[in-house]
């Protein structure tokens, strides 16, 4: 049972890193979309703000998926390494989620 519980968190963990990764490629790509309109003369301010709150949409998505998979492993090897582990993936999560949020509702662009 031990080892198909750690497959299990392997599994996940895979998946929270796909989701990030995944995000990368699309941020990397509607950047470079983006950055090419701006050369062309277009204000791109908010198409930016956009992307960068869909970017950050990503990465905790794929945080939340590798904080399960650390609590799952937590509670199978309870080990002071484990729980420091899980403590800095929560605060990491926690302090990106606060920051994000507070940029969707306290930012936005000049006009013109």
């Amino acid at each position: 049972m031990h080892d198909v519980i750690l497959i299990i968190t392997k599994v996940i963990s895979c998946i929270g890193i796909t989701i990030i990764t995944w995000g990368v490629l699309l941020a990397a790509y509607r950047f470079v979309v983006l950055e090419k309109r701006r050369l062309g003369g277009a204000n791109i301010c908010q198409s930016r703000e956009l992307l960068r709150h869909h970017f950050g949409s990503y990465l905790l998505f794929g945080l939340e998926f590798l904080v399960a998979a650390d609590i799952i492993l937590t509670v199978i090897e309870p080990s002071l390494e484990e729980l420091v582990i899980l403590g800095g993936m929560v605060t990491i999560r926690t302090v990106i989620n606060y920051f994000l949020n507070k940029e969707l509702i306290g930012h936005s662009c000049p006009v013109g």
